[in-house]
């Protein structure tokens, strides 16, 4: 007959349970240290886009201009082509960011039934809108053409420290491995929150505070987030 497998030791689990803890309290570590400066980055930013429309906090740094430019004779036939040609024209280092391209429609007050129609009765159509965006974090170049007209209006926004900071932080005309590296931080914040709380309940021992502690936190945010959808 083969022997009976012999019980666990109560030493055998706590020896299980201290090198948990102790894998836990090294990853938590590292993973503070990757996003320590993403995360201050972001945190500085925040405070910003928190606050911009409660406190009408305002960007430090931020200065914008408004211009027209001429288009050349023949226009650019193609949003494509239109942006080749504003890249050189704007000197921008880099094509375009961001082409949109809005179809011609009805314009607004026709779709409410308004009384402007065209010579066959139709409604009066507004031309096509082509915008597009250059540039970086740190300055960018908005362009607006109404398809037909002869020039372009752009827009250039010079930001500063702050209002770099912000545009890093929303990702605005940032390419594909920043939103990746961006989404490394929130995986990184994801592991912060829950070996936290792992680490806290596994250290102390007032473990009733920490859940009322808890528990407030949870009411207290549901409450704020719920609150706007009431009004």
């Amino acid at each position: 007959m083969s022997e009976a497998a012999a019980p666990a030791l109560p030493g055998s689990r706590v020896n299980r349970r201290l090198a948990f803890v102790r894998w836990v309290r090294r990853t938590h570590g590292w993973f503070g240290l990757w996003g320590a400066l993403l995360g201050l980055m972001a945190g500085t930013s925040g405070i910003w886009l928190n606050h911009r429309s409660t406190m009408k906090l305002e960007l430090p740094d931020q200065q914008q201009t408004n211009a027209q430019i001429a288009l050349p004779d023949p226009r650019p036939e193609t949003a494509n082509a239109m942006a080749s040609w504003l890249q050189g024209v704007l000197k921008a280092d880099r094509p375009a960011n961001n082409i949109r391209v809005e179809r011609s429609r009805p314009v607004p007050w026709a779709e409410r039934g308004g009384p402007e129609r065209s010579g066959e009765g139709r409604p009066a159509m507004q031309p096509e809108r082509w915008t597009f965006a250059f540039g970086g974090p740190n300055k960018l170049m908005q362009v607006e053409y109404w398809v037909g007209n002869r020039s372009a209006s752009v827009r250039t926004t010079q930001n500063g420290f702050i209002a770099t900071l912000t545009n890093l932080h929303k990702g605005t005309t940032m390419p594909a491995p920043w939103i990746l590296l961006i989404d490394t931080l929130a995986g990184a914040m994801i592991f912060l929150s829950i070996s936290g709380v792992i680490l806290w309940w596994e250290t102390h021992r007032r473990r009733l505070a920490g859940i009322v502690i808890f528990g407030i936190s949870v009411i207290v945010t549901v409450t704020l987030a719920m609150s706007p959808l009431q009004w």
